[in-house]
């Protein structure tokens, strides 16, 4: 089925993760030209970039930036423009799952502001500069997909600022700004994914233990974790003007009919 992003040219946050990668190359397939962002992961996304060469959509582009930084965003949206000179998506993507379980009456106001500026600020400040993008150069069509999680959803124990972080960008951000997008793209959408269990190296560890794993998936319709294509499928749809050209402020939980409550006995 013919998607339409043959020739857009989408910002990915987050591209060297695991999920990320797999959003880059579902775009790629596609025929669109990716911007891939990363902060930390250099050589993940230079490695990524050249898995597309030659492309038929032209160049891709590496760029870097520290998401929490308000400058170093402001540099990361000259460098896309300075070698595309429009975007059609941005795909925010990029965040952190604080490894350590830390209860919310222990936890320090430190890490409290480190996870939101890097689960929350960080997409504010990609969000803003994007929207700031069509303000300069209003459009008919733009699409913005944000990346929040099930924990949001469902909330998580002793991660309670990741949970917060993602239901603040899950609903108050997606469904504010699905209305502030059409004033400069009168079809502009916005719209939310949220993936539970992920095989990512992210997870890896936890889902090392079979026991973490039997819990995982016994809250879930589908007994089976996802992989990064599952996710990053779900994007690519709602990205996509032709195949989800009248969704906008849609929350859609990637997670195999996960609920907050055990369907399956083990």
């Amino acid at each position: 089925m013919e998607t339409g992003l043959r020739g857009t040219t989408v910002l990915l946050t987050g591209a060297s993760g695991g999920i990320g990668q797999a959003v880059a190359r579902a775009f790629a397939a596609e025929g669109a030209r990716v911007a891939l962002h990363y902060h930390r992961g250099q050589e993940a996304a230079e490695r990524l970039a050249r898995e597309f060469e030659p492309s038929p959509a032209g160049d891709h582009l590496v760029v870097a930036a520290d998401l929490a930084d308000e400058t170093a965003v402001e540099r990361m949206y000259r460098e896309v423009f300075d070698r595309f000179g429009r975007l059609d998506a941005l795909v925010a993507n990029a965040g952190v799952w604080p490894r350590e379980p830390v209860p919310l009456a222990r936890m320090s106001l430190e890490r409290w502001h480190e996870t939101l500026a890097l689960d929350l600020d960080s997409v504010f400040l990609s969000c803003r500069g994007y929207l700031q993008h069509l303000m300069d150069a209003p459009r008919e069509t733009a699409s913005i997909v944000l990346v929040g999680s099930t924990a949001a959803i469902f909330g998580e124990e002793n991660h309670a600022d990741y949970s917060a972080a993602k239901a603040a960008l899950s609903y108050g951000l997606t469904r504010s700004l699905k209305n502030e997008i059409v004033r400069v793209a009168p079809r502009g959408r916005v719209n939310c994914v949220c993936p539970g269990w992920v095989a990512t190296p992210m997870s890896a560890e936890a889902l090392a233990d079979p026991a973490i794993v039997g819990w995982a998936t016994s809250t879930m319709a589908l007994a089976k974790v996802a992989t990064p294509e599952d996710i990053a499928w779900a994007i690519l749809f709602l990205t996509s003007d032709v195949l989800a050209g009248h969704l906008s402020g849609t929350v859609l939980p990637v997670a195999g009919g996960m609920e907050g409550r055990r369907l399956h006995t083990n």
